[in-house]
């Protein structure tokens, strides 16, 4: 299976497509159909890029991780507070949400565990496995510090600010509220004072 570095242009826009797609209707709500329709090829082209619905989908969540580690690493290095990084870290969600109440790909993904191939829930349980060590890892390192007080373990309150702004997207799209992780933010970042 190729990794998402290794794919050329024209796979990249299929997986644009496919990343587009999840975010609204989820893994199981379309097809190769509509995915040749949104990058206007042919259905057969989008089999000659990603033979498997599988394969396109570990590809679509491979890029989209290292997207979002990428964007831990400049927050690591633009924000020197634990408070700070777990702001930037929570505006991450606020700026998904922002664009048409958009989900997290892995949020969406979650969701569907039960029904989505093997080899795309070990892409997603990889996503929220490093989101809850770099989130527990500033956390002990803010505490160390003297900056926030930690009323749980670090690996305890990391999964609990993940699920508390994966839900908050859910449930924001499903209520038709825009508010939705900057609640969350607001909510965690005082029970830390």
């Amino acid at each position: 299976m190729k990794h998402f570095s290794e794919i050329t242009p024209a796979a990249a826009r299929i997986v644009d497509a496919a990343e587009s797609l999840i975010r609204s209707v989820g893994y199981n709500g379309f097809s190769y159909e509509d995915v040749s329709r949104m990058v206007g090829i042919r259905k057969p082209s989008v089999h000659h890029h990603f033979p498997t619905k599988g394969e396109l989908g570990v590809i679509v969540v491979q890029r989209y991780t290292h997207r979002f580690t990428e964007r831990l690493e400049e927050i690591g290095r633009h924000h020197a507070t634990a408070a700070g990084r777990l702001q930037a870290y929570c505006d991450l969600f606020s700026e998904t949400y922002a664009t048409g109440r958009s989900l997290c790909i892995c949020g969406m993904l979650g969701a569907e565990s039960n029904a989505i191939p093997d080899v795309v829930q070990v892409e997603v349980r990889r996503f929220f496995e490093h989101n809850a060590a770099w989130l527990a890892d500033v956390l002990k390192q803010g505490a160390q510090a003297g900056e926030i007080q930690l009323k749980c373990p670090p690996g305890m309150l990391a999964d609990y600010l993940l699920s508390a702004l994966e839900g908050s997207m859910l449930l924001g799209r499903g209520r038709q509220i825009d508010q939705g992780p900057q609640h969350v933010a607001e909510v965690f970042l005082a029970s830390l004072r």
